[in-house]
C-alpha cells in the first residue's frame, strides 16, 4: 500500500477510535444522569454538562434523548452479558459455569445500580415498545444456555422431566426478580448467602440425583 493510502488509513482509524471513546463517554454519563435524575426531568443539556461537552456533540453522536436513552440501557445490557459470560468461561464444568454465571449476574447488578433504574424507567417511559431493552438481549444470547442445559438433561445430570425452555425462563425469572428486589428494598443479605440460596434452592431442583449444589 502506498505511503499516503496507509497513513490516510492510520489517520481515519484513529479518528473512528476517537468517536469511539467520545460516543462510550457520553454514554457513561447520560446513563449515570438518566438513573438518578429520571428520563422526564432529564434533557440534552442536562446531560451535555454531565459529559462535559457542549450540547451540539451530543446531537453529533444521537440524533435525541429517546435514541440516547436506548443506547444507555443497550450498552448496560451488553455490559451484563460480557460480563456474565466471561465469569463463565473461566469454569469448564457445566455445573460450575451455570453458578458463575449467576454469581457475576448478581454481582454486576450489584456493582451498577443505575443500570437498575434504567431498566425500570424504560417499563415506565415506553411502555409501547413490544419488547424491552433486557429481554432482546436476554433471547439474544439464550443459545449458548440452551445448548448447556440440554447437555446436562442428555447426560442425566438435570431432571428430564422439566423442559430446557421452563427451566432456563425460570432461573432468568427469578435473577430478574432478584435483581429488582435487591434495588427496591436492599439486600437483608450478603451476595454469597443469597448465591448459595439460589444454587441450593433452585438449581438442585433440576438435579436428577438431588445432589448438593454449594
Amino acid at each position: 500500500m502506498p505511503k499516503i493510502a496507509m497513513q490516510a488509513t492510520e489517520c481515519s482509524t484513529a479518528t473512528l477510535d476517537r468517536r469511539a471513546v467520545r460516543r462510550d463517554s457520553i454514554i457513561e454519563a447520560a446513563a449515570r444522569r438518566f438513573a438518578g435524575a429520571g428520563y422526564a426531568q432529564c434533557d440534552m443539556d442536562c446531560v451535555a454538562a454531565e459529559a462535559g461537552v457542549a450540547k451540539g456533540t451530543l446531537y453529533l453522536y444521537f440524533p435525541g434523548k429517546e435514541e440516547l436513552f436506548y443506547a444507555c440501557v443497550d450498552r448496560g445490557m451488553q455490559q451484563l452479558m460480557q460480563a456474565v459470560f466471561a465469569a463463565a468461561d473461566t469454569a469448564t464444568e457445566p455445573l460450575d459455569r451455570i453458578g458463575r454465571a449467576i454469581r457475576a449476574y448478581l454481582t454486576f447488578f450489584d456493582e451498577h445500580p443505575h443500570y437498575v433504574e434504567l431498566l425500570i424507567q424504560e417499563r415506565a417511559s415506553f411502555r409501547d415498545r413490544k419488547r424491552s431493552t433486557y429481554f432482546e438481549h436476554r433471547d439474544a444470547n439464550r443459545g449458548p444456555w440452551r445448548e448447556l442445559y440440554g447437555k446436562l438433561v442428555a447426560d442425566s445430570t438435570f431432571r428430564n422431566d422439566i423442559a430446557v425452555e421452563r427451566m432456563l425462563d425460570t432461573i432468568g425469572n427469578l435473577l430478574y426478580g432478584t435483581m429488582f428486589t435487591n434495588r427496591f428494598n436492599g439486600r437483608s443479605v450478603s451476595l454469597d448467602e443469597q448465591y448459595s440460596a439460589l444454587m441450593k434452592i433452585v438449581l438442585q431442583g433440576m438435579l436428577r440425583d438431588r445432589a448438593l449444589v454449594v
